[in-house]
């Protein structure tokens, strides 16, 4: 028989450790809120354009290839935000294990929240075969290319690893094969692929963020940390 209105000490009797441990998390920001932003990608990446910093189970990507000073300053611009700065190696860790290390160096700028975004991209073929008219009685290749990209985001309390929100977009582009001449020119369509998720990808957070503001930026925690931004 089914047992409805456990206490909360019963339910965390039941609970494995591990996952009790991150349901215990609590938001500790105080706003308005100074933030800071990283850009993790997998161990060992590396673009044309850009290569991940550390070791460990992911890097950090310190070069803005696809990113905008116009999208740093439409973060500025969000509600209860006083100020907006990227982590850079001066105050990264060598090795990267979990979300601690990003969230120590985020607090060595004195930030309340971390913005952590990842561009997952993929390039897929698409082939296919399409008759030619009864004249020429045989078939060509149509085969297309098609990059996709899915930019993802969520906002941790420095202080305390609690997930204030997510935030997901993802955009693409396809086109004949035989249209991307070199190698200069496919990276040119990845590099604006992402571009658009990653842009897209705000939009997404914004609205987070403004859920964000409803329900924790409350009189009675204004204030804030104070904000630094290593010189």
């Amino acid at each position: 028989m089914a047992v409805f209105g456990a206490t909360a000490e019963a339910q965390a009797a039941g609970t494995d450790a591990n996952i009790q441990k991150e349901l215990d998390r609590k938001p500790l920001a105080a706003f308005p809120a100074s933030i800071a932003v990283a850009r993790v990608q997998a161990a060992g990446y590396a673009s044309r354009t850009a290569a991940g910093w550390g070791t460990g189970q992911y890097s950090v990507v310190t070069t803005r290839d696809i990113e905008t000073d116009a999208d740093t300053e439409r973060l500025g611009k969000l509600p209860m935000v006083r100020g907006v700065a990227p982590l850079n190696r001066l105050v990264l860790p060598q090795r990267f294990q979990t979300d601690y290390e990003l969230r120590h160096a985020a607090a060595k700028m004195h930030a309340d929240v971390l913005l952590i975004y990842s561009l997952d991209t993929t390039f897929q073929d698409l082939g296919r075969t399409t008759p030619l008219s009864i004249v020429t009685l045989g078939a060509t290749n149509t085969k297309r290319k098609r990059i996709l990209c899915t930019a993802s985001a969520a906002l941790l309390d420095t202080r305390s690893g609690y997930c204030y929100g997510l935030a997901e977009a993802t955009k693409g582009h396809e086109e004949l094969q035989n249209a991307w001449k070199t190698r200069d020119e496919v990276d040119l369509r990845r590099r604006d692929v992402e571009s658009k998720a990653f842009t897209a990808m705000l939009g997404e957070l914004e609205r987070t963020w403004g859920m964000v503001v409803r329900e924790h930026a409350t009189a009675a925690r204004g204030g804030g940390a104070r904000y630094d931004t290593p010189g």
